[in-house]
């Protein structure tokens, strides 16, 4: 008998515990389908509204700047440097001497040279001068004429020797690295320095054969990252030939370059400029989702499941609903949509990282960035 209330006794124990945990999962299984039922809970984004604007017509492309005018400066002779009048990135005026070749025997050999031809002349002088009188020939006369033109010929020849190993910049401009140094043998042909002209620059830059493109049309160059290098001038070069490869036409265009913001060979993004004015819908560019498979967008819809939860802090819960989007020009902080949306249309613009198709949402700008067409970052 004792063993059997032993037995009863631990029947009713585990029995007990079996329903308590019965109960435990029943419950977590419920709470689990409510949650399933009710999906997550809504994210907090930043929304804004897609705008109707007007922008200036424009052909986008990108270029590299170019120098008006630019040589390397070489020489034309043999020699030793004996003087260096210039420094690495001076501004030079035109005729400005650069460099000295040694030229002492050159200049010793005029020296000898003017001599004889003051010889020459002399003798030519008192030929003529006997002439008159009879005492010569005129052959003798023609003979001393035609010593004094040979002396004088040599010492032109020997002036401009001399002056071809004095370099001289050919224009104004910027110099840029020496490349030579002091007592240095240079051969024919060896590059001192390069010169790029200041006074205006060109941008080179190419376009699809489909394109207008006229003489006299305006272009904007900016740099990308530097808002403050943006510089204007006007179409002055067409190519005649289209590229057979890329099928794209050669353009060139002149800007002024009064602040010495544009170097050659930068980098820089061509906006060429046509006389109207473009409805676009443009959308913060933080509103886009760049993906492989298409670009898209989530717009703020009201719930259609009747559900009235609330955000944190009593906001209405929206839907939002993802969009494919086709884009256009970027400029500033928008990005044109050409397809997909439509203006006055609510859209993320922050948090849509965390977001799916259809994702419940609350809105909080509280913290929402204002986009600009011309915005100035502070430098941090």
């Amino acid at each position: 008998m004792r063993y059997l209330v032993t037995i009863f006794g631990l029947l009713a124990v585990i029995g007990g515990l079996v329903y308590v945990k019965y109960s435990q999962i029943a419950s977590l299984i419920s709470m689990g389908e409510a949650m399933a039922e009710s999906g997550p809970p809504p994210e907090a984004v930043s929304t804004a509204v897609a705008g109707d604007q007007q922008w200036e017509a424009s052909i986008p492309a990108v270029g590299t700047v170019a120098s008006s005018k630019g040589v390397a400066i070489s020489t034309e002779v043999a020699g030793v440097v004996s003087a260096i009048q210039f420094t690495s990135g001076a501004t030079v005026e035109k005729g400005a001497v650069l460099l000295q070749l040694d030229a002492r025997v050159e200049k010793a050999q005029l020296s000898s040279a003017q001599v004889r031809r003051n010889l020459a002349l002399t003798t030519a002088k008192r030929a003529r001068a006997l002439a008159a009188s009879g005492a010569t020939s005129q052959a003798q006369i023609d003979a001393d004429e035609s010593a004094w033109e040979s002396a004088t010929a040599e010492v032109e020849v020997l002036k401009a020797q001399i002056a071809r190993k004095t370099i001289r910049a050919p224009f104004s401009g910027r110099l840029g690295i020496r490349e030579v140094d002091l007592g240095q043998y240079l051969n024919p042909g060896t590059v001192l320095t390069t010169l790029e002209s200041v006074e205006g620059v060109y941008v080179d830059f190419d376009l699809p054969q489909q394109e207008q493109v006229t003489l006299g049309m305006k272009v904007r160059v900016t740099v990308t990252g530097r808002p403050d290098f943006t510089g204007h001038g006007e179409v002055v070069a067409i190519d005649p030939k289209v590229d057979p490869v890329t099928r794209t036409t050669k353009l060139r265009a002149t800007i002024t370059n009064a602040d010495d913001d544009f170097h050659p060979g930068m980098f820089v993004n061509v906006a060429l400029l046509r006389n109207e004015q473009v409805p676009v819908v443009a959308v913060p560019a933080t509103a886009i989702v760049y993906a492989t498979y298409g670009d898209s967008v989530f717009v703020i819809e009201p719930a259609t499941d009747g559900s009235s939860a609330t955000g944190p802090d009593g906001q209405t819960v929206m839907v939002a609903r993802q969009q494919f989007v086709r884009l256009g020009e970027r400029r500033g902080d928008f990005v044109a949509v050409t397809d997909g949306v439509a203006a006055g249309q609510e859209l993320v613009v922050a948090g849509a990282f965390k977001l799916r198709n259809n994702a419940k949402v609350y809105i909080d700008n509280t913290k929402v960035l204002t986009a600009s067409l011309t915005p100035t970052p502070e430098n941090r």
